[in-house]
């Protein structure tokens, strides 16, 4: 159960221990003071969250409202859970049974899961991004959404200047902002990191739809330089059949495969916006790993990622919202786990779940010992494909009431939807026949401002 724990509390394990020293620094000087050789020592305290100063009646500090964290709550909280403990023991007996754990030399590729959530970040799951590295020195993000950078911070601390060293390529799978804002901060962060240990700034190279090309460009005339930090490589270049013309394409293509060690890059068009893509990456040493971006069940998809090693694939909506599903142009869980199994990938991870369901997705019947659920801070190998599927009754006990919770919702929208029918039944012809059970139980159903706001995905 380690991995489901770690997501819970390593963040803010992490920003506390980061966060509890007061160091003094030097303020600035005017040039009076410069000249005089004066220096000025003023006490810093880093910032924390409901850090209070009060001035009045006394000047201090006040801590009290800290948020705290202490891992050993978190365990005794998830024992006192009925059939938790039971699960957990079950999963470790089932995994000391199965087969041997993977060699050392088998740790990459190493997939890390920054950001498993749609639309907007939330406190559990942030927007879409996924990083892979290939080896101990290579590495490159699926998708870069806001706040991609904190979530490498949180999740490497002080070794993320490394990590940002390593990065090689990033693949923007479409436009829409939850897949690509985080990138700025990428150049510019992995600019200062290369800086901070001396290396040399090459640009990063970025497969992308050219109508990011633009956004970039804006921001670089409006905002502060970034364009030399990027290396474009249009998507559509890497479809399967497609004849680059262009010398300089070409070049960075070939670069990009060297870099990552890989024989094929390759791009597809998805069902979902214009300009959307998913990829297909075959390393040299034969793995090969597909990523879906935001679609729904795609044949093209299952041809490019035929016989995968590991397909990652969205699943943000469940079971029974395949209408709604279509409408937002997204998968459900079974939809996605289909086109897994037509693909024939030895894995299928799920993964950009509604924010509806940020602790964990309602489970469908199609899940088996080939299907993950990701987590923000999940970090999984190929050797792990064996033991994921096996954290399922634990995560079903550990979350019970949430999913209780959800399933009930899911009974009072077949019971409106029941009553939708009734009502279309009984009516005459008119405009209002033509419209959906599913979309006139959905416009009746009572929602709070909260909950039409992350509706959107």
């Amino acid at each position: 159960m380690r991995i489901v724990h770690q997501f819970t509390t390593s963040v803010a394990t992490r920003f506390k221990h980061s966060s509890t020293s007061s160091t003094p620094t030097s303020s600035p000087r005017s040039p009076a003071s410069t000249e005089e050789g004066a220096a000025f020592t003023v006490p810093t305290v880093r910032g924390e969250c409901l850090l209070k100063y009060q001035l009045r009646p006394r000047r201090e500090w006040q801590r009290d409202a800290l948020i705290t964290c202490n891992p050993d709550e978190f365990i005794a909280e998830a024992l006192e859970i009925p059939n938790f403990q039971e699960s957990v023991q079950e999963c470790r007996k089932t995994a000391q049974d199965g087969p041997a754990p993977a060699e050392k030399n088998s740790q990459y590729p190493e997939i890390i899961f920054l950001g498993t959530g749609s639309a907007i970040p939330m406190k559990i799951r942030n927007v879409s991004s996924t990083l892979i590295n290939i080896s101990s020195d290579k590495s490159l993000l699926l998708d870069c959404g806001e706040g991609t950078f904190g979530q490498l911070c949180r999740h490497y601390g002080e070794d993320v200047d490394r990590v940002l060293s390593t990065l090689a390529a990033v693949f923007v799978s479409h436009l829409h902002a939850d897949h690509h804002t985080g990138l700025l901060n990428i150049l510019l962060q992995r600019e200062r990191a290369l800086a901070s240990l001396g290396r040399p700034c090459h640009p990063l190279l970025v497969v992308a739809p050219t109508q990011l090309r633009p956004w970039l460009q804006q921001y670089h005339n409006q905002c502060q330089r970034v364009l030399h930090h990027v290396c474009m490589i249009p998507a559509k270049c890497l479809q399967k059949g497609t004849e680059v013309s262009n010398p300089e394409v070409e070049r960075l293509i070939s670069l990009l495969l060297g870099t990552c060690d890989l024989d094929e890059f390759q791009t597809c068009l998805v069902r979902h916006c214009k300009h959307a893509f998913g990829c297909a990456l075959v390393h040299t040493s034969g793995w090969k790993l597909v990523y879906s971006g935001d679609t729904m069940p795609c044949e093209a998809l299952v041809q490019m990622g035929k016989d995968a090693t590991l397909l990652i694939h969205e699943a943000t909506l469940e079971d029974g919202l395949e209408e709604e599903a279509v409408e937002k142009t997204h998968s459900t869980t079974s939809q996605a786990i289909g086109v897994g199994m037509r693909m024939n990938a030895d894995f299928i991870m799920l993964n950009h779940f509604s924010q509806r369901y940020a602790k964990i997705p309602l489970f469908s019947p199609d899940f088996n010992d080939k299907v993950g659920i990701a987590f923000d801070h999940m970090k999984v190998c190929f050797g792990d494909f064996p033991t994921v599927p096996k954290l399922t009754a634990p995560l079903k006990a550990l979350f019970a009431c949430d999913i209780e919770e959800m399933e009930e919702r899911r009974e009072k929208r077949a019971l409106r939807l029941v009553r939708a029918a009734l009502l279309s039944g009984e009516r005459e012809g008119g405009p209002e026949d033509s419209e959906s059970p599913q979309k006139r139980a959905r416009a009746e159903q009572p929602q709070s401002p909260h909950s039409k706001k992350v509706r959107a995905q």
